[in-house]
């Protein structure tokens, strides 16, 4: 059997680099694929049987939709977007070789790191809380929008520099020249990994998706979203993760932060990768122990609120 597999994706530039890069990754392999953009809606009006399937990724829920119902094959996420539990009948089909994990600044001139006052625009709670952590003195604003749209954002208004991946602007070329990387800030579980998700059923475009797996990558962000859902953390609490393999041990840094930054519970273990089943579960519950139990529930209160 062979069959045009449709590649589900937004419609955004990176979304859609993202995407090209798997159909051409198919593509040589002898696949026929088309892609398919979705017009990101937000919140779309879905009913009650598909909220019960657990579609709740803001960023990856109308292609789940779309897969559900048959509209594509398969979809391509930024893989920190994905929440930590797939819809019902959707699985994992492949992780592709992750890029840089890093956040970046992108700034106006680095002086007023040294001077106490700073304005820092990122949409991100982690970024925020670990950028109070290190600047308390700082203010921090929010920052919505695609890539472009908060470049353009950053020029318009007089913050001092914004927080990015340094994945997505690589990605699409778009990184300026005047950035310093964060190397002190834990990225975003699977931040730089790209995931490819196929229906269940589906075993002909499964086993398409399975030659394009980078196993190394698999075994870190695996590692780092067990660490997220063990926290209960979803796509919104300041957590930081990062699992990296050098010399056949994995070294796993994660850490919970209070939303005003004021707060960090931190954990690191390294265990050679036979060894790494239930590696992010564990240093998760390291952290619920060491407070992170009752962090959670006042980051939750707040948030409600």
């Amino acid at each position: 059997m062979s069959k045009v597999i449709r590649i589900g994706t937004r419609d955004s530039e990176l979304a859609l680099w993202q995407a090209r890069t798997v159909q051409n990754a198919l593509e040589k392999t002898g696949h026929k694929t088309e892609l398919v953009p979705v017009k990101s809606t937000g919140d779309l009006n879905l009913d009650q049987p598909l909220y019960e399937m657990g579609i709740t990724g803001i960023f990856t829920k109308t292609l789940d939709v779309a897969m559900i119902k048959g509209e594509v094959d398969i979809a391509v996420h930024s893989m920190k977007d994905v929440p930590t539990a797939l819809p019902k009948g959707i699985v994992e089909g492949a992780v592709m070789k992750r890029a840089s994990n890093k956040d970046i600044l992108v700034h106006k001139g680095i002086d007023f790191l040294d001077s106490g006052q700073g304005c820092i625009a990122t949409g991100s709670l982690r970024r925020k809380a670990q950028w109070l952590h290190k600047y308390p003195e700082h203010t921090v604003v929010d920052l919505r929008g695609n890539v472009n749209t908060r470049l353009q954002k950053l020029n318009d208004n007089d913050w001092n520099g914004a927080i990015f991946a340094a994945a997505g602007l690589d990605r699409i070329e778009i990184k300026p020249e005047n950035y310093i990387d964060l190397n002190w800030m834990i990225p975003a579980p699977a931040q730089g990994a790209m995931l490819i998700v196929a229906m269940e059923h589906d075993t002909y475009s499964r086993e398409a998706l399975t030659i394009l797996n980078h196993k190394e990558s698999e075994i870190c962000v695996h590692i780092e979203r067990e660490f997220l859902r063990v926290l209960e953390g979803g796509c919104t609490a300041p957590i930081g993760a990062l699992a990296r393999i050098v010399n056949g041990q994995v070294n796993f840094r994660g850490a919970l932060f209070s939303l005003d930054g004021q707060r960090k519970i931190e954990v690191e273990k390294n265990l050679p990768i036979p060894e790494v089943e239930n590696m992010g579960k564990n240093a998760a519950l390291e952290i619920l122990n060491k407070g992170g139990k009752a962090l959670m529930t006042e980051i939750k209160s707040i948030l409600k609120n």
